[in-house]
């Protein structure tokens, strides 16, 4: 194979380059070095690489081989005395995810808008389309064309198959547009103390009814009362306030009522007036713009008897209408404009007949706006009314009853996703029922030590609620998460909790003591933020639990029937058995017997009166009868242990 030298010429002071495979100029490390004088008598550096001539052109052929050190540099501990070490390092770092730009030029895209004038055209020239008859007679002779018949039944098939398309799919549809994108939240559930709001009177009294301000809930209305009947102290007051979030140390408002107030409620529609229920029966109203004195107020005469334990403003136009509830078995109907008195009475007296004095002492009630001629009143007997306002007669406005606790129904609402599902509390439980099953509640939390005293749903999740107890705690109860016991149980205070309100975004709860104390609470986000088919999954256990108590009332109808009719039987079998008296028979008899034996009785007394007889029979006679008496004694003590 014949050899070709391929010569390379370098400068002094150059970087050596060479020739690769491919006929171009690299850098490399010179294989060989000769020295070449010049004619000046300077040195220059030649390269020469000795190449075979079948390697020209080819391609490199890249393979696998062992590491190589070309160089190792080591430590030089000189330079190192040049440096000085630095400790501690301060360095900041961004504790967040790294995040990176990216933009990229693209085509711009222009837009342009264009009107089109559309007339009505298409007609002959001899067709004038302005007049009715000419268009209708050349109509007719198109209709009875062949080709016009041919093409209207070929455009006909593909236009039912492009109907019959977007009947069965609709590519413009919306499919999750009511959903609400959320996040579950792995956290396990909390809360922490915001603030603590103190009863600033000296004579301590409990807080017994809460109201969030419905404007942005930047301020808490709360009424304070003594509930123990004829018990309360001497110079206690009968002011209640309005705090703001912000300041917990001074009440921003006091509201001066002529008697306690026992419920405090803000108008929806108007926040600077609010609607409180006292203690002697009378409805107050203020107007915070006008002062801390009553605006309006009811007169006595036309007034609940006993204290208002429940009023609620009602969707009207005005938005000066409500009513009331109270335990003299009334619920009243109020305008605010007019309170000399109510524009509507019902009396609870489930026996339908109207009667005051069988009337079931309301203490909690319930109105839900979306069903606006429907009411639920809470009873202290507990029993939960149902009531229609709109109905005709009085007898009519009670719908139904549902029973199941054992003492007063002080907190009754329905759930805010499923109004026909509604949670009671009372005694020492909460329970949730179904307006379809009216015989027992569908469920129900366990019998607690302490007594509950309130209860509300979680605006925001349809599967969560709160309840308050006597022994100060408060319970979050997630019934999709668990059921048997609270998510969450958390002692707010030693003294028990009388009252409870959540805010309309769910996170924060205000809690209302037996001293006046108000303990304003923030849930963690996953106690409020809606969780994934959350909404699905509370619907499906709703209506599981309903099917299953159907199915349990209608087996304990048909076993109440089954005792029936066996008591009857029963009934008819002796009725059989025993034989027709007649008591008119029966009373003579036992007359004729008595009057027999006093007559005999009589009559012996007589005899013994006319024949006397000698001493000597008579002490005999009375041995023996003593010796009879002995007999009948020792017969007597034989039998006894018989």
């Amino acid at each position: 194979m014949e050899e070709v030298v391929q010569p390379c010429f370098f400068l002094t002071g150059l970087p050596a380059l060479s020739w690769d495979a491919e006929g171009g100029v690299s850098s490399g490390t010179p294989r060989q070095w000769w020295g070449v004088e010049s004619a000046a008598g300077t040195m220059e550096i030649v390269y020469v690489y000795v190449k075979k001539r079948s390697e020209f052109g080819k391609q490199c052929n890249f393979s696998d081989r062992q590491a190589e050190l070309n160089i190792d540099i080591p430590p030089n501990p000189q330079l190192a005395e040049q440096f000085m070490e630095r400790n501690p390092v301060d360095k900041g770092i961004q504790c967040s995810v790294s995040m990176s730009e990216h933009e990229a030029n693209t085509e711009r895209f222009e837009m342009e808008t264009r009107g089109v004038n559309h007339i009505e055209g298409g007609w002959p020239k001899d067709v004038n389309p302005l007049e009715l008859e000419q268009t209708i007679r050349f109509r007719k002779k198109v209709e009875k064309d062949e080709n016009y018949m041919n093409a209207v039944m070929q455009l006909g098939s593909i236009m039912e198959h492009c109907i019959k398309q977007n009947n069965a799919i609709d590519i413009y549809q919306e499919y999750f547009d009511d959903e609400e994108v959320v996040e579950v939240t792995e956290e396990a559930p909390s809360a922490k103390t915001i603030n603590v709001f103190r009863d600033p009177q000296e004579i301590k009294r409990s807080a017994t009814h809460l109201s969030w301000h419905p404007d942005g809930n930047r301020k808490l209305a709360v009424a304070y009362s003594c509930l123990n009947f004829q018990r309360a102290p001497e110079g206690m007051s009968h002011d209640s306030y309005i705090w703001d979030l912000e300041n917990p140390n001074k009440p921003e408002i006091a509201l001066k009522p002529s008697s306690p107030l026992v419920t405090l409620e803000y108008n929806p529609k108007d926040s600077h007036v609010l609607l409180g229920g006292c203690y002697n029966g009378q409805i107050a109203c203020w107007d915070t713009r006008k002062g801390s004195l009553v605006a309006e107020l009811s007169t006595i005469e036309f007034s609940h008897r006993d204290p208002v334990y429940g009023s609620i403003w009602l969707q009207s136009k005005t938005g000066t209408e409500c009513f009331s509830a109270s335990t003299d078995g009334q619920v009243m109907w109020w305008d605010i404009r007019k309170l000399s008195e109510p524009t509507e009475v019902v009396i609870m007296d489930i026996t339908r007949k109207g009667q005051l004095e069988n009337a079931l002492g309301a203490i909690s009630l319930e109105f839900e706006s979306t069903l606006p001629t429907k009411f639920m009143v809470g009873t202290e007997q507990g029993i939960v009314i149902s009531c229609n306002r709109k109905a005709k007669t009085s007898a009519e406005k009670i719908v139904c009853t549902f029973s199941g606790h054992h003492g007063p129904i002080y907190a009754l609402q329905r759930n805010p996703f499923y109004p026909k599902n509604f949670l009671t509390v009372g005694d020492w439980t909460a329970r949730i029922w179904s307006e379809d099953s009216r015989e027992s509640s569908i469920m129900w939390t366990k019998y607690h030590m302490a007594y509950l005293t309130d209860g509300a749903w979680s605006p925001m999740r349809p599967a969560v609620f709160f309840t308050t107890k006597m022994d100060g705690t408060l319970d979050i109860w997630d019934f999709v998460f668990k059921q048997c016991d609270p998510a969450l149980s958390l002692k707010v205070c030693d003294e028990a909790l009388f009252c409870l309100r959540v805010q309309d975004n769910g996170c924060f709860i205000a809690c209302g003591s037996q001293l006046g104390t108000t303990t304003l609470l923030e849930v963690s986000s996953g106690l409020y933020t809606l969780q994934r088919n959350e909404k699905n999954m509370a619907s499906s256990i709703f209506e599981r639990e309903t099917r299953r108590e159907k199915i349990l009332e209608a087996r304990h109808r048909e076993m109440r029937l089954k005792e029936k009719s066996k008591t009857e039987a029963k009934e008819d079998e002796l009725r059989e058995e025993v034989p027709s008296i007649n008591l008119e028979e029966l009373v003579a008899k036992a007359e004729e017997e008595f009057f027999s034996i006093v007559f005999t009785e009589l009559k012996k007394k007589e005899a013994a009166a006319l024949n006397p007889k000698p001493k000597q029979q008579k002490m005999e006679g009375d041995e023996e009868e003593e010796g009879e008496d002995e007999e009948e004694e020792g017969g007597a003590s034989e039998e006894t242990p018989a």
